[in-house]
């Protein structure tokens, strides 16, 4: 009797492989990745380590080629609902729409375990590449990118690695936002910071180095919630560092959304905004522009950003070069009159 074809994944790794290397057959490694259900748990869990250290995809398409492009792109997000990632996104689009490419997007809402997830995923459907934000990702993310040869652009962050990324320096932003208060004469910064992701945090250092520059650090002027973002977050999160710290005369707020919500609860305080309380806020997100008083704010390059990873990434999977490994987009400082 003819032996059965083996199946082989875009690694060069084979069903079989995973089989001798977890002591089962190839029927059950089939049945684990595909019928779950119908394996126990220790035989699940036996498999499925020895598909993650051997780098096993399965193909959706024996018929393809292995040298044959996709076309595809993957781009993984932590949000589909925020309007950051949103205009990424637009960006890219641009750049690959018309490079005749198409997008896998996966939304990890913050998770790095559902990211990696995401991940293997995707890859059964041969992305030629892939378009990922932060720097920070769960320990097997980049073994895998590795063992599957995947060009890979980093957004949103800069790299000191050699990975190629295309952003700005967060620490950067967040010293430069905390520096411009301190021009004004305030001296008791506070921070709000809320997801808590590792670009809130790179900020949070930013802030921190930069009054440790000025010798007026406060850690009592700090507060942190890992929850998502909200304008009543911001409102909720005034009214705790007001009762908490009466004499804060400043806020570097994460994000404009936490910015917007403690300055319209100022307003039902009667605080007087920027003469009593200083408020800033981080993205310049449209409703900056048109609160009352307007928002100071950071201008980040969110469109900029989805374009020029996207045109690195092409080149990457050309075989080419892009411009630059570490393309520094910069950022804004919005100084209108709620500082």
């Amino acid at each position: 009797m003819p032996r059965k074809p083996r199946v082989r994944s875009g690694s060069g790794v084979t069903m079989h492989d995973v089989a001798k290397a977890a002591g089962v057959s190839a029927i059950t490694v089939s049945r684990v990745l595909n019928q779950p259900q119908q394996v126990s748990e220790p035989l699940r869990e036996k498999v499925m380590q020895a598909v993650d250290a051997l780098g096993y995809v399965p193909s959706r398409s024996a018929s393809t080629l292995a040298s044959a492009r996709s076309r595809t792109v993957l781009v993984l997000i932590p949000s589909l609902a925020n309007t950051v990632f949103l205009e990424t996104l637009a960006g890219i689009e641009t750049v690959l729409d018309a490079a005749g490419y198409q997008m896998l997007i996966g939304n990890s809402h913050y998770d790095a375990g559902q990211e990696f997830q995401l991940l293997r995923a995707y890859l059964q459907h041969r992305p030629d590449g892939v378009l990922i934000t932060g720097l920070s990702h769960a320990e097997p993310f980049e073994r895998i990118l590795s063992q599957h040869a995947l060009p890979a652009v980093y957004m949103m962050d800069l790299a000191d690695d050699g990975r190629c990324c295309v952003g700005f320096s967060q620490e950067e932003a967040g010293a430069a936002i905390t520096r411009h208060l301190l021009s004004r004469g305030k001296r008791r910064i506070g921070f709000l910071g809320a997801q808590l992701d590792e670009r809130v945090m790179k900020r949070l250092d930013g802030y921190r180095a930069a009054l440790d520059a000025a010798g007026c650090r406060d850690a009592g002027l700090e507060w942190l919630d890992p929850q998502p973002s909200s304008m009543q977050m911001g409102a909720d999160m005034l009214d705790a560092a007001l009762a908490a710290r009466p004499d804060c005369d400043a806020l570097f707020c994460c994000n404009d959304d936490l910015a917007i919500g403690a300055l319209a609860r100022s307003q039902e305080l009667g605080i007087a905004v920027p003469e009593r309380l200083a408020i800033a806020g981080f993205n310049d997100l449209q409703p900056a522009a048109w609160c009352t008083p307007t928002l100071t704010t950071v201008a980040t390059p969110r469109r900029d950003i989805g374009v020029h990873a996207a045109r690195a990434l092409l080149r990457l999977i050309d075989g080419e070069e892009p411009e630059s490994r570490r393309a520094d987009l910069g950022f804004r400082l919005m100084l209108r009159r709620s500082s």
